[in-house]
Order: C-alpha cells, then structure tokens, then sequence
C-alpha cells in the first residue's frame, strides 16, 4: 500500500496531536505543523487533540518538566510536574490525559499519532526526570497502559515515518 492510500483509514478513528495539523495549542502558542500529515489527515478520520488544553491549561503557557521520572512515575503518583515559573501543573496533565483517553473511547480511537518530546505526547520526552535522559510523557504512558497503539513524530521529519503502514494496520 502507497503511503497516500489512505482509503482503510476512514475505517477507524485517530488521534493526532493538533499542533501536529497546524492548530496554535503549543505552550508557546506555536504549532508544528507536518504538511505531509495534514495531506494524510484530510483523508483519514483524524480527532485532533490537545492534551494540555484538555487539562485546562491556557495557550500560551509556561512550558512544564516532570520532576522525579517519567509520564507513568506521575500516573503512579511518584512524579509530578512543575512549569518553567514554578508552579506544580501536574493536576492539569493527569486531568488533560484522562479526558484525552476518555475522547479515544467516545470515537473508538485505538490508534494515535503524537507530537515527540512533549511532556505529554512524547515517547521519548527529555523533559523529564529518568535514567536514560528521556520518557514517556504523561498521556504517552496512559494511552500505553490502555492498550492504544502510539507512534510519535517530529514535525520536520518525512512522513510517513518507518512503520506507519504497520501502525495502522496494514
């Protein structure tokens, strides 16, 4: 299957992370757009979403670390996260990830593509506390721990990545 057949992704629903469409939900206000994903995005039933927002979390924001680990130490309630003027933002990322699992259930999301880095959608974040310099972001790990297939990729990178076919499916 060509990377631009896309005709079995109208068959089930996915969640990408919004700023990865263009949508301005970036803690800077930013977005980081990926014009190859866009393309995919107009022929695929794309959710898009934004954990932080979801959380309550005002756009622009101060960009946020997790303090003692990774995205599953703060599900676990061992690490928290703490924003660039000090104040702990870790209710708003757990609140934020379980409303976004909560939209993945509402649609029958069982796939999602996110934004690397993050805090929150990264698989492999260095804004966090952990041993090999980076993890999971928080709603990463909780989609994880639920059985969704993640991938996440970085905006300038081509599209689609290694292995998307098999993530979704074929």
């Amino acid at each position: 299957m060509r990377p631009d057949d896309t005709s079995s992704s109208r068959d089930f629903p996915i969640l990408i992370s919004a700023c990865l469409l263009g949508v301005r939900c970036r803690y800077d206000a930013g977005e980081r757009g990926c014009p190859a994903l866009v393309r995919f995005a107009s022929s695929a039933r794309v959710i898009p979403f934004c954990p932080e927002q979801l959380g309550g979390l005002p756009t622009p924001r101060p960009a946020a670390n997790i303090v003692g680990g990774d995205g599953r130490d703060v599900l676990s309630g061992k690490a928290k996260l703490i924003n660039a003027r000090g104040d702990e933002v870790t209710d708003a990322f757990l609140r934020g990830a379980r409303e976004s699992l909560k939209l993945a259930r509402l649609t029958g999301a069982k796939r999602a593509v996110l934004k690397d880095k993050s805090p929150s959608c990264g698989l492999k974040t260095p804004h966090c506390e952990s041993p090999t310099g980076s993890g999971l972001g928080v709603t990463a790990a909780l989609f994880i721990l639920n059985g969704l297939k993640v991938i996440d990729i970085k905006p300038e990178s081509d599209f689609p990545p290694p292995g998307f076919m098999e993530f979704l499916g074929h």
